[in-house]
C-alpha cells in the first residue's frame, strides 16, 4: 500500500459513521408517513364507532354525569407544550445546536411521561370501568391506544437522546430527528380529536 493510499484510508476512517440517509425525504420519512396513515385509520375507525353509537343511542349512551375537565384540560396543554418542545429541538439541530436538541428532547420526554401519569390518574378517577358499558369500553380502548402511542413516542425520543449523546446528529445529519418529531405531532393531533370527542361533544348535545 502506497503512502497516498494509507492517507486516503485514514481520512475515510475518520469520517463520521452514517446513521441513515440524509434529508427530509429519507426512507424513514416515507416509512413514518405510511405508519401515520395506518394508525390514523385505526383511530378513525374507533372514533367512528363512538359517534355511530352515540347517534343511534341518543340519551342512553353517555354517562349520566358530564365528563370532568379538571385533568383533561391541563393534560391537553402539557401535550401541546411537548409538541412545541419537539419542534424547538428539531429547529435547533437544523442549525447544528446539539445542546438545544438535548434540552428540547428531554423536555418533550418529561412532558410525555407526565401526560401518561395524569391519564392514569384520570382513569382511576372515572366512575365507570372498561367493562361497565359500551361507552366505558370505547373510552378505555381509545384513550388506551393513544397512551400506548405516546409511550412508543417517548421510547423513540429516548433513542434520539442516546444517539445525540453519541454525536450522531449535526446540521446535515438529523433525518431521524425529523422523522420522530413528525410522529410526535401526529400523537398530539390524535389527542385533540379524542379530547374533542370525549370531553367537548357531550356538552354540545
Amino acid at each position: 500500500m502506497t503512502e497516498a493510499d494509507a492517507t486516503a484510508s485514514e481520512m475515510e476512517f475518520d469520517k463520521a459513521i452514517p446513521v441513515g440517509s440524509p434529508g427530509h425525504k429519507a426512507s424513514g420519512w416515507f416509512g413514518m408517513w405510511m405508519l401515520i396513515v395506518t394508525e390514523a385509520a385505526l383511530f378513525l375507525y374507533l372514533l367512528f364507532t363512538y359517534y355511530y353509537l352515540a347517534i343511534w343511542n341518543s340519551g342512553h349512551f353517555l354517562p349520566p354525569d358530564p365528563p370532568s375537565l379538571h385533568l383533561a384540560v391541563p393534560n391537553t396543554a402539557l401535550l401541546l407544550a411537548s409538541s412545541v418542545a419537539a419542534w424547538w429541538a428539531e429547529a435547533g439541530i437544523k442549525r447544528g445546536q446539539r445542546r438545544r436538541l438535548t434540552i428540547g428532547l428531554l423536555a418533550t420526554v418529561v412532558l410525555g411521561v407526565v401526560f401518561i401519569g395524569i391519564q392514569v390518574l384520570e382513569w382511576l378517577d372515572k366512575p365507570f370501568r372498561w367493562d361497565t358499558d359500551t361507552y366505558g369500553s370505547l373510552y378505555y380502548t381509545i384513550t388506551g391506544f393513544h397512551m400506548a402511542h405516546v409511550a412508543g413516542g417517548v421510547l423513540m425520543l429516548l433513542a434520539l437522546l442516546l444517539w445525540n449523546g453519541m454525536g450522531f446528529f449535526d446540521r446535515e445529519r438529523h433525518a431521524q430527528v425529523s422523522v420522530v418529531v413528525i410522529y410526535w405531532h401526529f400523537v398530539d393531533a390524535v389527542w385533540l380529536t379524542i379530547f374533542f370527542t370525549f370531553y367537548i361533544t357531550p356538552f354540545l348535545s
